[in-house]
C-alpha cells in the first residue's frame, strides 16, 4: 500500500451574533481528517473507509461531501482518471452548528491538492469546497468553509463572487462553545427565520456588524463587545435551543465579550478576552446544560489562524 497523506480542517463558528452568512471563525478543534494515497488498483477517486460517521455518511464520491469537492477539483485539474483512495476520519458531531460538512468538504479539497504536489494556491480551492458544502445544505455559501479553509475571522462581503477576506483578531482572544446533544435541523433552523426585518433592526444590525469590523481593527474590546449583539436572528432561533438564555447570561456573567447561537445551532458560543475568562466562561456555560440535564461538549480555543493543515 502506497504510503498516505493526511489533512486536518478545523470546525468553524458561522455568524458570529451580528454577521449573518457573512461572518465566520475557525477553531483549532474539533475538525476532520481525511488521508488520502495514490492506487494503482484502480482509476479515478474512491472512498475506502468512513469512520466516526455511524454509518451516516454514503462512500459513492458524488453523495459524499468530501468526495463530491476533490472530485470536481480533479477534474479542473485533468486529473479526474487518476488512481486515487480517500479514508474520511469524521472527529467533530454531525448537526451542532459548527461546519462539519464545510471541515469534510475543506478537508477533501485539501488532501487531493497536496498530494498532487500543490498545484492551487489554497484560496483557489475554495470554490471547489463551496460546491461540496452546497452538496450538504443546498446552498453556495462560504461562512463555514472559508475560515475552515484560510483560518482566522473571515468576513464573506460577497458569497457568489467568493469574495472574502481575513479580518485582524486581537491578541489573546478566545472562543468557548458549547454543544447540547439536541437536534435542531437546519431546515427547521432556516424555516424559523421570517423574510421581513424592521428598518429599525437593519439598522442597529448594521451597525454592529461595522462595529464589529471596527472593534477587531483596533483591538477594541469594549466596541467588540457591544456589538457582538444579534437582533435580527437570534431571538428567532433562540427558542429552537434549551436554556439558551440562561447559558448566554451565565457567559456574559462570567466575563465573556459576547454570547450567541454558532451557525443554525444547537451550538452556542462566546468570545472572551482571555483563554482564563474563556475557562471561566465554560464552567458557566455547562453548568447550566448539566443541571438541566442535557448532555453537552465544550471546546475552548484561539482563533485558528491556519486553518486547514497537512499533518
Amino acid at each position: 500500500m502506497n504510503a498516505g497523506l493526511k489533512v486536518f480542517a478545523p470546525a468553524s463558528v458561522a455568524n458570529v451574533a451580528c454577521g449573518f452568512d457573512v461572518l465566520g471563525f475557525a477553531l483549532d478543534k474539533p475538525g476532520d481528517e481525511i488521508i488520502v494515497r495514490f492506487s494503482d488498483q484502480h482509476q479515478g477517486l474512491r472512498i475506502t473507509e468512513i469512520t466516526g460517521a455511524k454509518g451516516k455518511l454514503p462512500f459513492e464520491v458524488e453523495k459524499n461531501t468530501a468526495g463530491y469537492s476533490a472530485q470536481r477539483l480533479l477534474e479542473h485539474l485533468g486529473e479526474e482518471k487518476r488512481g486515487i483512495d480517500m479514508e474520511i476520519h469524521k472527529k467533530m458531531p454531525f448537526g451542532s452548528g459548527l461546519g462539519s460538512s464545510a471541515a469534510s468538504a475543506v478537508a477533501g479539497v485539501m488532501a487531493i491538492n497536496e498530494l498532487l504536489k500543490r498545484p492551487l494556491e489554497k484560496r483557489a480551492l475554495l470554490h471547489f469546497a463551496v460546491l461540496g458544502e452546497q452538496l450538504a445544505d443546498g446552498a453556495y455559501h462560504a461562512d463555514n468553509v472559508a475560515p475552515s479553509l484560510i483560518g482566522g475571522m473571515v468576513l464573506i462581503r460577497n458569497n457568489a463572487e467568493l469574495d472574502v477576506h481575513r479580518l485582524p483578531v486581537p491578541k489573546g482572544l478566545y472562543a468557548t462553545v458549547i454543544y447540547p446533544h439536541v437536534k435542531i435541523l437546519t431546515r427547521d433552523a432556516r424555516a424559523a427565520l421570517s423574510d421581513q426585518v424592521s428598518l429599525k433592526k437593519c439598522i442597529e444590525q448594521n451597525g454592529n456588524l461595522a462595529g464589529l469590523v471596527v472593534g477587531l481593527y483596533n483591538s477594541d474590546l469594549d466596541l467588540i463587545s457591544r456589538s457582538l449583539n444579534d437582533v435580527i436572528i437570534e431571538p428567532q432561533r433562540a427558542q429552537l435551543i434549551p436554556h439558551f438564555y440562561d447559558v448566554k447570561e451565565a457567559a456574559l456573567n462570567a466575563g465573556a465579550l459576547g454570547c450567541s447561537i454558532s451557525g443554525a445551532g444547537p451550538s452556542i458560543f462566546a468570545l472572551s478576552a482571555n483563554s482564563l475568562i474563556a475557562e471561566n466562561v465554560g464552567v458557566a456555560m455547562e453548568r447550566i446544560m448539566t443541571n438541566a440535564k442535557i448532555n453537552n461538549e465544550l471546546f475552548i480555543s484561539p482563533i485558528n489562524q491556519e486553518g486547514a493543515i497537512k499533518c
